[in-house]
């Protein structure tokens, strides 16, 4: 299905992607578009094709992959396992030209279920461009932790998993109301992270909650990505009564801004 802001389609969302098993199947957001028409997500790109455009993930639910690609073993790295679930379109709870709200599965590897996904996904028009809201919630009937590599002994920051915006190739910065750079900025809990890229665009990513950190690339480390990682130092667990709830909303703008220009 498409999102609109007016007349204008602004991103598809893809329920049943063609995708490898081992890259981690999952609905996902792509293209996304400035209002101008600037593609602003890249999808099963060669260096790692288990990015999916706009998406949530997590490399370790209770010890199965639902990031895709390699999974990373505590004193050994990346090693390649039968290990790979996937992220299941259930149930359309709403649906209009902005915006729906659906149920998903997330599934072992034997298609067991380990959790049920609530998500809601609206795009408005704002004075700068679009916002696209994104909102999902995390259930189930018994503890299921969550982790990264990170969490499994991977040094550098690497603590990835949750919602994960893979942007397009070329020439890109990062920046914060007080930081600079990838460096600075991956690991950090700012109010707000910008990444500016080719075109030019510019995201701006709002909505980290509890020990929720910005984990950030920006070609140094290969690609072009931002997410709001959920377990980026140490496990989260989610629990019957304690389901893990997130809302982040991303602003989607023409034309690379400044810091004046975004906390004005």
């Amino acid at each position: 299905m498409r999102l609109a802001v007016g007349d204008v389609d602004v991103a598809e969302y893809v329920t049943e992607p063609e995708v490898d098993p081992l890259n981690g199947p999952r609905p996902y957001l792509h293209p996304v578009r400035t209002l101008a028409g600037v593609e602003v997500t890249d999808v099963l790109p060669e260096d790692h094709q288990w990015h999916l455009g706009v998406s949530v993930a997590m490399q370790d639910v209770n010890g199965v992959n639902l990031w895709g690609g390699r999974t990373y073993v505590r004193d050994q790295g990346y090693t390649w396992l039968d290990d790979h679930g996937r992220i299941i379109h259930a149930q359309w709870l709403a649906q209009a030209a902005d915006s729906f709200s659906e149920r998903l599965l997330w599934l072992g590897p034997q298609d067991e279920t380990l959790l049920t996904e609530t998500r809601t996904v609206a795009a408005r028009a704002v004075p700068l461009g679009w916002e696209l809201s994104f909102s999902y919630e995390l259930s189930t009937i018994q503890p299921v932790t969550l982790g990264s590599p990170a969490t499994n002994g991977r040094p550098g920051g690497a603590g990835y998993g949750g919602f994960f915006w893979r942007a397009t190739p070329g020439p890109t910065t990062t920046f914060t109301a007080s930081r600079t750079g990838e460096e600075s900025v991956n690991g950090s809990d700012e109010p707000w992270v910008a990444l500016t890229g080719p075109g030019p665009y510019t995201l701006v990513f709002r909505g980290l909650s509890d020990d929720d950190r910005w984990f950030v690339r920006t070609g140094a480390g290969g690609y072009n990505g931002v997410c709001a990682a959920l377990a980026f130092e140490k496990t989260v667990t989610v629990t019957p009564d304690a389901p893990l709830s997130r809302s982040l909303t991303i602003l989607v703008a023409d034309g690379a801004l400044t810091r004046e220009q975004i906390t004005a």
